[in-house]
Formats: structure tokens, C-alpha cells, sequence
């Protein structure tokens, strides 16, 4: 797998647009690895990144320090919060990293639950519990495990080891309960702006879960793909005019496919 560039991403993200100006895009929280799939002979120590964003457009939005981030091993969770940095990944936009060195074998869940965003266009608030899975030295022993968050899809396709063309399925749960026929937004990490959609709706593909909470897609193209599964909150917050206002729950999961070629 090729390793992520962000800095060439950082070059970009202040004034890509793809000429599809005006149109409403996707919100995508992203935790990003730089490798998903370690074995004995590479790098143990790896760069993560978490940034708020619409990811095939390449426009960044701030993101506040997150209330909840680490990961999952073996079913123990570990704390990683401390260990975040900001850093602006645009001029006054704020994203945040870590490192985090891999010392046993087996699927590593990383997670982030961030603080709600104010979403002033929309008039409600965005909270996106988010997840990937990082395999090490060949061990698969807990991928589709839940990891307890609000929102959360369960992978039922392995999340790593994809060819671009894999199908990928996902079970969408909110507060432990399936969510049936709800919308599951779909984007690719555009790095570099290196696709460009002829129309709006190509930036953001959308299906939808059946009675089961289960969504199935077809991945195109090999790099980083985002699933959103988006639902409303029983409950409501104050807005910053002290109005009751509607939160947006996403359960997400990033999986990256690899180049197939014969």
C-alpha cells in the first residue's frame, strides 16, 4: 500500500472545488492510518490523522480536540486521547495526529468519538462516532466486533485486505439496535483531487440499509473509502442562539482497497 501524503493533501485542500460550487456536500469525520495492514518486516510505528472534512472535494472544517479517542485489542480498549497533536491542516483549520506503535498481533480497532459540530447551514449539530481497523501480523481476530460506540457499523465484509471492485457490506447499529432504511453516504479520499466528478451527484454515492441495518457497495477504484450512516437523535441541542436544535448521529467506518492488476 502506497503511505498517504499529507502534505501534498495540505497544498491542495484550501482551493480544490471541482467546479461544483454551491452544491451541498458530504460531512465525513476521517481517521486515517497510514498503513492498515502491518506485517512482521514493516514499520511498526505508524502515523494516524483524524480531520473533519468532505473528503472527495477536499475541503477541510475545523475540528475541535474529541471527546473519546483510542483504540480496540483483543476486546480491551486503550486510551489514546492523550496522545493527540493539533495541527493546521489549512490556514485556521485545525485537525489532529498521533503515532501509535503496533506491538501485538491481531486486528487494531482505532476509534474516535468527536465533540458535536455546529452546523450553521444545515441548523444542527454533527456527531460522526467513526472507526478503522488496522491488521497486524496476520492475526484476524476481531474485525467485526463492535466497539460500543453510539453509532457504529459492524464490518461484515473484512475491512482490510480489499481489492478495488470488492463488494463491502456493513450492519448499521445505533444504540445497539440495527437501523433499518437508513441513508449510507459514500466518498472517496480524493487525494490530490486525482478524480474529478462530471456532476454533483458523483461526489457522494448513496444507498440505503435494508430492514436488517445491512448496506452493500461495490468499491470502484482502489485509495480510501468512507461509509456514513447517517440518522437523527432522539434529543436535541442548544444552538449557539439557544435554540433546540435537531444532532445528526453518523456511524462511519474507513476501509482502504487496494489496485488490482492482471
Amino acid at each position: 500500500m502506497k503511505r498517504f501524503s499529507f502534505s501534498l493533501f495540505v497544498i491542495v485542500v484550501t482551493i480544490i472545488v471541482l467546479g461544483i460550487s454551491g452544491v451541498a456536500s458530504a460531512h465525513f469525520q476521517v481517521i486515517m492510518p497510514q498503513e492498515n495492514i502491518i506485517e512482521q518486516n514493516d514499520e511498526k510505528t505508524i502515523d494516524l490523522n483524524l480531520i473533519f472534512t468532505h473528503p472527495f472535494e477536499q475541503k477541510p472544517m475545523n475540528m475541535e480536540r474529541p471527546s473519546e479517542f483510542g483504540v480496540m485489542i483483543r476486546g480491551k480498549k486503550i486510551d489514546l486521547l492523550g496522545t493527540l497533536k493539533s495541527y493546521d491542516i489549512a490556514p485556521g483549520i485545525k485537525a489532529w495526529k498521533t503515532k501509535y506503535t503496533i506491538k501485538r498481533p491481531g486486528d487494531h480497532v482505532f476509534y474516535v468519538a468527536p465533540k458535536p459540530y455546529w452546523e450553521k447551514a444545515e441548523g444542527k449539530y454533527i456527531v460522526h462516532y467513526t472507526k478503522t481497523v488496522v491488521n497486524a501480523f496476520g492475526m484476524e481476530d476481531a474485525w467485526s466486533e463492535p466497539v460500543g460506540l453510539r453509532a457504529e457499523v459492524i464490518p461484515l465484509t473484512r475491512p482490510y485486505g480489499l481489492w478495488a471492485g470488492n463488494i463491502f457490506q456493513g450492519k448499521v447499529i445505533v444504540d445497539g439496535k440495527p437501523v433499518a432504511n437508513a441513508d449510507v453516504e459514500v466518498e472517496y479520499y480524493n487525494t490530490s483531487s486525482q478524480v474529478e466528478a462530471p456532476k454533483a451527484p458523483y461526489v457522494t454515492q448513496v444507498v440505503k440499509t435494508d430492514r436488517n441495518g445491512v448496506f452493500t457497495y461495490a468499491i470502484p477504484w482502489s485509495g480510501w473509502w468512507g461509509f456514513a450512516a447517517l440518522t437523527d437523535a432522539p434529543e436535541t441541542m442548544k444552538s449557539p442562539s439557544g435554540e433546540d436544535v435537531p444532532i445528526e448521529i453518523g456511524a462511519l467506518i474507513w476501509v482502504y482497497a487496494e489496485k488490482s492488476e492482471r
